[in-house]
């Protein structure tokens, strides 16, 4: 009896533990649900704690909206919504590529072959140039760079052909395919490829083939920052407080153009997460080729794909991208382990650390479950600092403007040589003032801009060179004036002493 009371239930038994076993561990860990509650409040605390103005999110868990909402104001003072229009800057570079795959997937273009091959009028001053293809320009790879042919530094142009005709001057940094640099230039002449394989101006195809098929009805690309003015100002950091400001023009057709919203990005992360997908079942664009761009290109150490990083970090893959204006900024990431996608949009300009990215890790926490931490950018703490030191060298410079005559009375038996070196330190700020541009692009990975455009990007730096640099001419003048009227007195002094004896003589 009990041998066959086993026997009608022992396969049962044996049956689930199977079942049990060969279940996937990713299904049996269901990612934790992210409640708008908790999203609200930690968006409202870093508000707060930041004086962020303003910020939209989407967050997308497999092809369902989690969550889209909108935070503080624009400069108008107009309230951010899920569906308030802004520049999501380099962001861009995902739906270039997208557009591109696009053509790959119809026949209409190949990865490995050159660029010239469907772009006749993309000539650069060196012959290596001719070797570029179509995968390294979206890998980033093509060997163009901004050490080689400073972008912003160049007249800009204003369409995507005037782009690609003002690369014949440009030379390569290195041979096609062999190093990573991050150029915008690449992701120009990768939508202009676009419009003359398809026929169509770059806007109208990413309209038709891409933001309509997703149902991001709110999207659109621009070609140049002025272009997009249906758009407020958006704001420069300094000294913790947010300043608006308006957008120099630049070109940014292609490499960093797209003006969208938190509910139109949620669609976009759907679509990428579920294999070019799109959230009404629609197939955007192939899986395969949605795997392509989110896979790094193998050059180097590089992570990059094509419009995506792909890094394994200690919590799983993240595929993500940020963008940078100077008063806009904008973070994606896609979390396949999860299957959570996040987008951040704010509308303050690149600085030493973007607010979107910095929001972005605190919502993915949320994902995981946990209670993120609120803190200021640590850019915020920088600009600081240099107030601190701005305040001292306006207090050192007065001082020794007030000790110059002391000073000069320690100067009367040096050398003349001997004074004018030990006051070339003095002169230092102005010689960093002069180099700022090339230093800052140091900082930022050899990506070069203007002495204006630093200034968008660090104003609290600049202003402290500036007042150094007044207050040692201030110090140098001083000195100088002291030390002429002292000698000047000391000779008169002589001379006058002489004339007297010169008389009893007489």
């Amino acid at each position: 009896m009990v041998v066959g009371g086993f026997g009608r239930w022992g396969g049962v038994i044996v049956v689930a533990l199977l079942c049990f076993l060969l279940v996937p561990s990713s299904v049996g860990v269901a990612a934790p649900v992210v409640g708008p509650a908790a999203v609200d409040r930690f968006m409202s605390e870093y508000l707060a704690r930041t004086r962020l103005p303003g910020a939209s999110i989407a967050i997308t868990h497999g092809d369902q909206v989690v969550y889209a909402a909108g935070y503080g104001h624009d400069s108008t003072g107009a309230a951010i919504t899920p569906t308030t229009r802004m520049p999501i800057a380099s962001v861009s570079k995902s739906m270039t590529a997208m557009a591109v795959m696009q053509l790959v997937d119809a026949g209409k273009v190949q990865l490995d072959a050159p660029v010239h091959q469907y772009l006749t009028d993309f000539r650069l001053a060196d012959s290596r140039g001719d070797r570029i293809t179509v995968r390294q320009l979206l890998n980033q790879t093509s060997g163009m760079s901004d050490t080689a042919f400073p972008d912003l530094r160049r007249p800009q142009a204003d369409s995507l052909a005037g782009a690609v005709e003002r690369l014949r001057t440009a030379r390569l940094a290195a041979d096609p395919g062999t190093r990573f640099n991050y150029h915008n230039p690449n992701y120009q002449v990768a939508a202009r490829l676009v419009e003359v394989v398809s026929g169509e101006p770059f806007a109208d195809y990413l309209q038709r083939n891409v933001f309509g098929p997703i149902g991001m009805r709110d999207s659109m690309t621009v070609d140049t920052a002025r272009d997009a003015d249906n758009v407020s100002h958006g704001y420069i950091r300094a000294y913790g407080f947010a300043v608006p400001v308006r957008e120099p023009d630049w070109f940014v057709g292609g490499s960093h153009g797209v003006i969208t919203t938190a509910a139109d990005l949620a669609g976009w992360l759907i679509t990428q997460n579920n294999g070019g997908r799109a959230p009404d079942g629609h197939q955007v664009v192939s899986a395969a080729a949605v795997a392509e761009m989110h896979t790094s290109s193998g050059v180097g150490d590089d992570d990059y794909g094509m419009g995506w990083w792909r890094v394994q970090s200690d919590d799983g893959v993240r595929i993500s991208h940020n963008g940078d204006w100077f008063t806009y900024t904008a973070h994606q990431v896609l979390l396949p382990d999860t299957g959570y996608g996040i987008a951040v949009i704010a509308d303050t300009g690149m600085s030493l650390a973007d607010d979107p990215e910095i929001i972005a890790r605190g919502l993915i926490e949320l994902t995981r479950g946990e209670t993120p931490d609120v803190h200021r950018p640590w850019a915020i703490y920088a600009d600081w600092g240099m107030a601190l030191l701005t305040v001292g060298v306006i207090g050192l410079g007065g001082f020794c403007v007030l000790r110059s005559r002391r000073w000069a009375d320690r100067q009367s038996n040096r050398p003349a040589w001997l004074i004018v070196l030990r006051q070339l330190p003095y002169l230092a700020p102005i010689v960093v003032l002069a180099v700022l541009p090339q230093l800052a692009s140091l900082v930022f990975g050899g990506r070069a801009g203007t002495f204006a455009q630093v200034t968008y990007v660090w104003l609290a730096l600049v202003v402290f060179l500036c007042v150094a640099a007044a207050a040692g001419l201030s110090v140098l003048l001083a000195r100088a004036v002291r030390l002429i009227m002292l000698r000047r007195s000391r000779f008169g002094g002589d001379a006058q002493s002489e004339e007297p004896v010169a008389e009893v003589s007489a």
